[in-house]
Formats: C-alpha cells, structure tokens, sequence
C-alpha cells in the first residue's frame, strides 16, 4: 500500500501540475473525490487516510490526462448539474453552470399550479435540462430529443440513472415531433467558425463540434426554430433557448415578428437567455439589457 494521505497526494498534485489557482484545486479535488465517490465533507474527514496503490495510480493517470487537455469531466465521466450526477462522454457536451440558470428560469416562470405541462428539450445531449425538468415536476410531460444517437444513448443511461420517466425521440430539430407544446427549450450549437480561436484547446479537441458549431455566425439553428416554431409552440406557450453572449440582439431579432421577446443576462452579466411567448396576433418586445 502507498505512504501516501489524500492530504499529501494533493499537495502533490499542485507541484505535478505546476499551478496553485482556483480552477487547479477544483480539478484535484474534482480526482479525489472520484476515487471513492466522496463528497467534499467526507473528504475533508478523511484527509490522513492513506490511498491504496491503485488509487494513487488512478489519480496521477487523471493528473496527466488533464495536462494534455482533457476535460475533468471527461475524465471521471460525470459531472454535476442542477444537483444531479450525469454521464459525460466524448458524444456529449458537458453541461455548463449558466445552463443550470435557464432551467431555473424555466421553473420560475413556469412551475406555477398543478397543471400538467408538455415540455420538450430539443437537442438535449445528456438529457440534462429536460431531465432536471422533469425531477423538479414529476407532473410534467417531458421529452428530451436529439439528433445524434450516441448522444441519446448517454441521455437515456442518465435517466433511468436518476429515475426520471422521460420520453425520448432522435429527431433533427422538429422533423420527428409530432406534438404541440407547453413550453419548447433548446441549448442549440450556437458558435461560429470565426471563433474558433478564442475558445480552450480542450473544448475544441474533445467535446463534440456538431453540438458546438453552427452556420450563419452561430445563428442558423435560431433562425430554423423561428421559421418552425408557431406549428409546434401552442398559443400562450413559451420557447426558452440558451444564446451566445454576442448573439441578443440578433436572436432577438429573429422572433420579434413571433411573440413576446425577452433577452435575460448570466451572472456573468453576459446576454445568455431568450424567453419567446407565443400570444396571436402579438408583435411586443420586452428585451432587457439590449
């Protein structure tokens, strides 16, 4: 068995990365944690139990995949989101913090009474919107979709895992949704080509570019749900969708002609979300922060 405590392997893991931040120590505890399914308390009351020699050689394999650019999350294959343990493979992307604020959007607005809402998560990857949706309001109709069927597979893995009863479609956008909805949300792939440059070497290496990249300077999967959204929205019902942080004023745009618009900042203070309520024969905007 090693000499080494999870006190000292940390220390360790510091000088084997050659950083000492916030984001180093979230990672190594991030390894740490994995090894036995810890939570934080647990590992702060344990932090003089010795690692066994597998585990020591687990955690520094983690170390150097995280070096050479792999996600974390990859990685230990899981990730949290909304207080909930998803699968994460390479066929996913891995669920951002500002994505957990678009669901709370969603419940806020929309978690009022008892009726039962049929909601759809369009390009749902891990499942992780829809799923989370479906947890908080086990009443809810909900159907997470999406076009790739390795994605689904993952999606499918996390919610009998969380024992969340959802439906679930491959379907390019709408082509196989058959229904009328409550409420639609979508995290479509909304970066451009052009910005490629600036994003992180690990995200452009590992995470999935059809979920990532799209058309038109990251507009052409807003502009496709624009076009469809009236025959699958019912009246009174609203479409939530993450956006690029460059992207308001030009989603914006696109469903003005539709229904009520409202433009909503991260707390980042970064443009992130769009609110589309479908109402006849109503043309408003209410976009903050333009």
């Amino acid at each position: 068995m090693t000499e080494i405590s999870f006190f000292e392997a940390q220390k360790w893991a510091f000088s084997f990365i050659g950083k000492n931040d916030y984001e180093t120590k979230n990672v190594i505890q991030m390894f740490l944690l994995n090894l036995r399914n810890w939570n934080e308390l647990q590992l702060l009351q344990n932090q003089r139990m010795k690692l066994t020699d597998s585990e020591f050689s687990r955690f520094k394999s983690s170390l150097e995949m995280y070096l050479e650019d792999w996600p974390p999350q990859y990685i230990i294959g899981h990730t949290i989101f909304f207080g909930h343990r998803f699968e994460v493979t390479e066929d996913t992307l891995i669920p951002r913090p500002e994505t957990e604020e678009l669901v709370e959007w969603i419940l806020k607005d929309e978690a009022n009474g008892i009726r039962q809402k049929k909601v759809v998560d369009i390009g749902t990857g891990t499942g992780a919107i829809g799923i989370s949706l479906k947890l908080e309001q086990p009443n809810w109709d909900v159907t997470i979709s999406d076009i790739s069927q390795k994605a689904l597979l993952v999606a499918q893995k996390n919610s009998e895992a969380l024992l969340a009863n959802v439906d679930i479609v491959q379907s390019d956008l709408f082509a196989k949704l058959k229904d009328k909805y409550d409420v639609i949300v979508s995290n479509p792939p909304y970066i451009a080509y052009s910005e490629i440059s600036l994003m992180d070497k690990s995200v452009i290496e590992h995470e999935p570019k059809k979920a990532l990249f799209a058309e038109e300077d990251g507009l052409y999967f807003y502009r496709k749900i624009a076009q469809e959204l009236p025959k699958y929205l019912r009246e009174d019902g609203s479409l939530y969708l993450e956006i690029g942080f460059k992207q308001g004023k030009q989603v914006v745009d696109l469903f003005k002609g539709i229904g009520q618009v409202e433009l909503k900042k991260d707390f980042y203070e970064n443009d992130r979300m769009v609110k589309v309520v479908l109402k006849k024969g109503e043309k408003n905007v209410n976009h903050e922060n333009l």
